[in-house]
């Protein structure tokens, strides 16, 4: 099969594509890079001529501020507009998300019009914020979610302005018009099986792929000190609850004084994974039931994540063993889960252990490319409406 991939955010579509060509197959990967995180593409659609320039930025800023218009998303239409007459021979297509070109709704659609006249099949994958995802949160039926902070003060809304733009009428009809012209709707975990399947979505759940090949197992040296990294993305810094992690640090850095704590911020993925090398735990996030993708990929390296690992998570894989940290977001809990493994390195060596063990059974790129590949090819093709 020849594939097209639309999108990038985490590394998911640059493993399935690993795996898909492990299987013999020919795949094209078209995105953004995902702005300071530089992701890997075949084809880029980055706004690259106004990020290049300081003064085109502080333009872009001003125009933003007057008339609410993002000119990025509009070089970005224009940048993925060049790239559609290379995107017609494919046997497949698959969308990261609704915004996966990120630009304004109604050229996405313009522009995938185009791209869905050549090819037939087609996939949205909802492996984030997407628009039955934020209507449920916005139910308030969970204890917590990545919404909670904007529940508690709604002068926050503003660091919410991303993930609430699906709960939109221009964003909403995108993704209306996506689904009608998708035969699969596919989730990359429980975080977001769980609300589309309560909004009476019809969803395939496949894990995240992580390619273990890449990703070296090492087992920490307990002679050495325990080392503590909290990555902070700046645009996410609310809704993954890091606040949480500061504050349990300042605690554990007074608490310890031997364990070494790295703080870094906004880093391209692969400095950000050169700079997770020699940690020995990893805080990723505290309002989520499942794991993220930088978690997986560190869990996969034998790190000890906290992140989430609620009991819905344990249950749906059957786990016995824990293999991740469930961090909530409460100061005390996760200051005392860290406490417990400073004082007992061994649980360190046996969660990582477990870790690996999970992402090798669960997540396994070339396993979760043929689940993608089996459900591609089980669907019937269907006109654009």
């Amino acid at each position: 099969m020849k594939i097209l991939l639309i999108g990038e955010y985490s590394r998911l579509h640059n493993s399935l594509k690993e795996g898909l060509i492990s299987n013999g197959h020919a795949v094209t990967l078209v995105s953004s890079g995902d702005h300071f995180k530089k992701f890997d593409s075949d084809f880029s659609f980055q706004a690259s001529t106004i990020s290049k320039y300081w003064f085109l930025t502080k333009v872009k800023n001003a125009i933003h501020k007057l008339s609410g218009i993002d000119i990025e998303k509009a070089e970005r239409g224009f940048r993925f507009y060049l790239l559609v007459p290379k995107l017609y021979a494919f046997d497949h297509v698959q969308l990261i998300n609704s915004d996966a070109i990120e630009t304004f709704p109604w050229l996405t659609k313009i522009l995938l019009r185009r791209v869905f006249k050549k090819i037939k099949s087609r996939s949205l994958l909802i492996c984030g914020d997407e628009t039955p995802v934020i209507d449920f949160l916005l139910k308030k039926e969970f204890d917590y979610s990545t919404l909670t902070p904007y529940f508690e003060s709604h002068s926050l809304k503003k660091h919410f302005e991303y993930s609430l733009k699906y709960s939109t009428k221009s964003y909403r009809k995108t993704f209306d018009w996506l689904s009608k012209n998708c035969q699969n709707l596919i989730v990359s975990d429980l975080d977001y099986k769980i609300p589309m399947e309560k909004m009476g979505y019809s969803v395939a759940f496949i894990p995240n792929p992580i390619n273990t090949e890449k990703l070296e197992f090492q087992v920490p040296k307990m002679e050495d000190k325990i080392i503590i990294f909290l990555g902070i993305n700046r645009l996410s810094y609310i809704k993954k609850g890091i606040v949480f992690f500061e504050k349990a640090l300042a605690i554990i850095e007074k608490k310890y004084p031997k364990v070494e704590i790295i703080t870094t911020e906004n880093n391209p993925y692969k400095t950000y994974i050169k700079l997770t090398e020699k940690a020995t735990i990893i805080l990723d996030q505290v309002y989520s039931f499942d794991q993220g993708y930088n978690a997986l990929e560190a869990m996969a390296k034998g790190k000890v994540i906290f992140t989430g690992a609620e009991k819905v998570f344990e249950n749906h894989y059957n786990l016995i063993e824990k293999v991740a940290i469930n961090a909530e977001p409460k100061v005390d809990s996760i200051v005392a889960e860290l406490s417990f493994l400073i004082e007992n390195p061994e649980q360190i060596i046996a969660i990582g252990k477990q870790a690996r063990a999970f992402i090798e059974k669960e997540h396994d790129y070339i396993k979760i490319s043929n689940a993608y590949l089996t459900l591609w090819n089980s669907k019937q093709t269907s006109s654009e409406i």
